[in-house]
């Protein structure tokens, strides 16, 4: 087949087809088609009204070394082509089976005049400017097109190379016109076209890679979407208008990535999304071994690209450090993509299998600065999420911290990480927010450093600033469940409990197994003495009747409410199913002897809870369970203690 960048533009019934683009249109409206689905269009349209046998398609898309269910997999593709295009198996209008065979493309073809060699950056030239050579359905592209394309690609590489200077003084139509204002972007995750459902975490690293690059190109004038936004597209049902409705951007960067043992194929591509303008397209085949350099390459020429969507009057803008940038091991790289897989997805089994990937990832390289990063994120992440004081966990976390700033004093996500530390365990308020503003001082793009410090803001009952950085995390991260939850706490936090229930409400609606926003849900609907609502959402997570933490919260509401034999049965059932110690007892038994409004038990089980330097205390001056004790003089000692006194 003809290298994809030098294909004309393809027309058929009403849809237009770009093969170095990557796109299908239909009237001018962009249709999903991705993978193997494209990739077999491309190779029947390559030779219309001819058979296109199965082993063909086998041997092109699904190599030996790909271990996949052919049948099942050509099939399903051959069900998502026909879908897009309005086709059916039993009406064939476009592509007709030829059964025990393959397939052959039946409708008549229009080919465009090639598109210009995407080597070079310049504008596109729009195909209704283009010569139309008609070709029958029986016929495949004319032979003497393809032998003269080098030439006229060759041609128009002379022509662009003279006017280049021009064109980019110019700005002519067909590029995006430079804005004074702030240009907001997302990078869509890359598909992944392995065929292998294990190697998302290659597809998932390369797009946290390219928002790591682009996030630091000019975070004054650029802003990129963080990861947990994109991520919610990766098999995007939703068309790019309705993508930049839901995130609030002007440029979409999309691509794919397949690899073997040895090599990798990536295409990217760079959209104006206000008419859907593809700015630029590249496809690249390296080895692995170069990889790294290849993505930073990527960035770079998409840099040049964003040069001029930003106009003039600013500052050069080049690539930063990305995710590979301090390593040059490939290994490690690799290791370091599959522990930030298992860390995104927040679950127990995650944090430790991230833990792995980062070990190993270190043994490949000693001094790679964002794998002792990630292994601080989850090893505080794992004492966080299971309220477990763990006195190995957080030195080691601080260790991993020290070690990242050691190697590398300007990586944010290491700044973060010692943040996160320093209030969730050593309750040292002025440290975490020198350490959260640093961070984001590097790295203005980053999500996360402005999610926990917002926290940190609000856990000192600076509410106005925290809602002000919870806002920043969200513009950033539009579709981050976790930070909508976390800006549904502080509202709580700061008794605002009708916006909270709101707020937590969205979030539920996109994701009824939150368990974050189901607790906060709880908290708010008590104080507004919704005793109901709140026991009803304590059974919706999780099934409760093995879920320790969810039978805590029952006594608590039940304290609340004035109903103790019910508290304690539930506080009963609770140190029956934790009596492993899963979640952190003296944590849990500050919750519920606050809801039975036992002063007592309660004043001691805070006490444990200081002695073990529980990250359940960061919220003692601000959580409203506790505001009937606030009077009490071992309260405001505790206060004092944790480093939250007036």
């Amino acid at each position: 087949m003809a290298k994809d960048r030098d294909l004309p533009l393809v027309r058929f019934g009403d849809f237009t087809v770009n093969p170095r683009a990557r796109t299908i249109h239909k009237h001018g409206v962009r249709l999903k088609l991705h993978g193997q689905p494209f990739e077999i269009l491309l190779l029947l349209l390559e030779r219309p009204g001819e058979i296109v046998t199965r082993e063909e398609l086998q041997a092109k898309l699904w190599p030996a070394n790909t271990f996949v269910d052919f049948e099942h997999s050509v099939n399903t593709a051959i069900k998502k082509l026909r879908r897009t295009l309005g086709d059916s198996a039993d009406q064939q209008r476009f592509v007709e089976t030829v059964p025990r065979i393959g397939y052959r493309f039946i409708a008549s073809v229009d080919v465009a005049a090639p598109p210009l060699n995407p080597a070079i950056s310049v504008p596109q030239v729009a195909a209704e400017n283009s010569g139309v050579i008609r070709t029958p359905a029986h016929r495949a592209w004319p032979t003497w097109a393809l032998r003269f394309w080098p030439i006229l690609v060759g041609l128009s590489v002379i022509l662009i190379v003279s006017a280049g200077a021009y064109l980019v003084r110019s700005r002519s139509p067909n590029r995006p016109q430079p804005t004074s204002g702030h240009v907001m972007l997302s990078v869509l995750p890359f598909e992944n076209l392995t065929g292998d459902a294990s190697q998302d975490y290659f597809s998932d690293g390369l797009t946290e890679e390219m928002i790591a690059q682009l996030g630091q190109l000019n975070p004054q004038r650029l802003g990129v979407i963080g990861r947990a936004s994109v991520m919610q597209y990766r098999n995007r049902q939703k068309s790019l208008p309705e993508i930049a409705h839901d995130l609030g951007i002007q440029y979409v960067l999309e691509g794919s990535v397949r690899r073997d043992s040895e090599k990798v194929r990536i295409t990217a591509q760079l959209i104006q999304v206000t008419d859907q303008k593809t700015v630029w397209s590249r496809q690249y085949d390296r080895e692995l071994t170069s990889l790294l350099v290849l993505q930073q390459g990527i960035a770079q020429e998409i840099a040049d690209e964003i040069q001029l969507v930003l106009g003039e009057g600013h500052r050069p803008i080049a690539p930063a450090p990305g995710l590979a940038a301090s390593t040059t091991s490939y290994d490690a790289y690799d290791l370091y993509l599959k522990g930030r897989y298992f860390l995104n997805k927040r679950t127990p089994q995650g944090f430790q299998q991230a833990i792995d990937y980062f070990q190993q990832a270190i043994a490949k390289d000693p001094r790679y600065a964002l794998a002792y990063a990630g292994l601080a994120d989850s090893y505080a992440l794992t004492s966080s999420y299971n309220l477990d004081p763990d006195e190995d966990l957080i030195p080691k976390a601080r260790a991993a911290a020290l070690r990242a700033l050691q190697i590398d004093e300007n990586l944010a996500e290491a700044h973060t990480s010692l943040a996160l530390i320093a209030e969730i365990y050593d309750w040292d308020w002025q440290t975490a927010g020198k350490e959260f503003r640093r961070a984001i001082d590097l790295n203005p793009n980053y999500p996360t450093a402005h999610q926990w410090y917002a926290e940190c803001l609000a856990w000192q009952g600076r509410f106005d600033e925290a809602l002000a950085e919870s806002e920043r995390a969200r513009q950033l991260d539009p579709l981050s469940l976790i930070i909508s939850a976390d800006r549904g706490a502080i509202l709580y936090y700061s008794r605002q409990y009708d916006r909270a229930i709101e707020q937590l409400g969205t979030v539920l609606d996109m994701d009824s197994d939150s368990v974050r926003a189901h607790v906060i849900l709880i908290f708010a609907y008590v104080q507004k003495g919704q005793f109901a609502q709140a026991l009803a959402e304590t059974e919706k997570p999780h099934r409760v009747d093995d879920s320790p933490g969810m039978w805590a919260m029952k006594s608590y509401v039940y304290g609340r409410a004035g109903q103790q034999v019910q508290a304690r049965r539930a506080l009963a059932k609770f140190e029956q199913l934790n009596r492993h110690g899963q979640l952190d007892p003296a944590a849990m038994h500050v919750l519920v002897y606050a809801g039975m409004g036992d002063k007592e038990k309660l004043f001691n089980a805070l006490q444990q809870a200081a002695q073990e330097r529980s990250n359940s205390l960061t919220a003692l001056k601000v959580d409203p369970a506790y505001d009937p004790f606030r009077t009490d003089p071992r309260f405001q000692a505790l206060l004092r203690r944790v480093g939250l006194a007036p």
